[in-house]
């Protein structure tokens, strides 16, 4: 077998696809290092935020055993691992299609830092409850040590200054809104891309599954099991023009229009 037939399809960088997971504030699970006796630890923060440099910012009610865990005026920290899911934008009967890991230590912030930090994330992403801030909600900032990414590419273990260099995929804003329409008004683009699928493959269930600067994923449903297949674009995209083009070409589209 040949290096071409073996080479996997290019994929972003781990440090980019864990910052691209991240920047979509799916479902996150805060767990102290510590486990407490005979009880479950894990705590759903009030909302989360991951900040460019791997920071983390936590929201919890100001009774919460974590808040008086660090302490007055944030003088105690706790060890303790952020559990980030990224789940697929449509319904697909397994949907999680990765996982990040943020270990470090959280320290409660005081009121002035609170308040200047609750309005950094605003800049990024106003939610109504930043406003309970200092009414009932503490801000907590987890200062990462480590990071470890899990998806269909592999697992990666990052350092801090890995995650913080790098940027989210160009895709990944608006990549959930887009592979919906893919699925619920273009089933039948979805269906030309079997061509692309090994021949035991082709009988499953086609799912658009992601999509990123180097290629499109599709998860394929079958009774045997569920399978994820990377469709290579020609070249690295960054704009939707750009999408447009390389999609039409995986499903042949005779009429290729480069954008202008």
């Amino acid at each position: 077998m040949t290096e071409t037939q073996t080479r996997r399809p290019p994929a972003p960088f781990p440090a980019e696809r864990a910052k691209t997971i991240a920047s979509r504030g799916g479902p996150a699970i805060l767990m102290p290092a510590a486990e407490r006796p005979g009880g479950d630890s894990r705590v759903s923060p009030v909302l989360h935020h991951v900040h460019a440099s791997g920071s983390v910012s936590v929201l919890l009610p100001d009774d919460h055993d974590l808040v008086h865990a660090t302490g007055a005026a944030g003088r105690a920290e706790v060890a303790v691992m952020l559990e980030l899911t990224d789940r697929a934008p449509v319904d697909l009967r397994e949907p999680i299609r990765g996982l990040l890991w943020i270990t470090g230590w959280l320290r409660r912030l005081d009121e002035r830092a609170a308040r200047a930090r609750a309005v950094s994330i605003v800049d990024d992403r106003p939610d109504p409850r930043l406003l309970d801030v200092g009414h009932g909600l503490s801000v907590l900032r987890l200062t990462p040590a480590s990071l470890v990414l899990a998806d269909a590419e592999g697992t990666h273990s990052l350092r801090p200054h890995m995650f913080s260099a790098a940027t989210p995929d160009p895709f990944a804003t608006y990549e959930a809104e887009w592979l919906r329409h893919l699925e619920s008004a273009h089933a039948d683009v979805v269906d030309q891309l079997a061509r692309h699928l090994p021949e035991e493959l082709r009988g499953g269930r086609i799912r658009p599954l992601g999509v990123d600067r180097f290629g499109l994923r599709l998860r394929v449903e079958a009774e045997a099991g569920d399978h994820d297949v990377r469709l290579a674009f020609s070249r690295a995209v960054s704009s939707p023009a750009e999408l447009a083009v390389e999609l039409r070409r995986l499903v042949g589209c005779p009429f290729l229009r480069q954008p202008g």
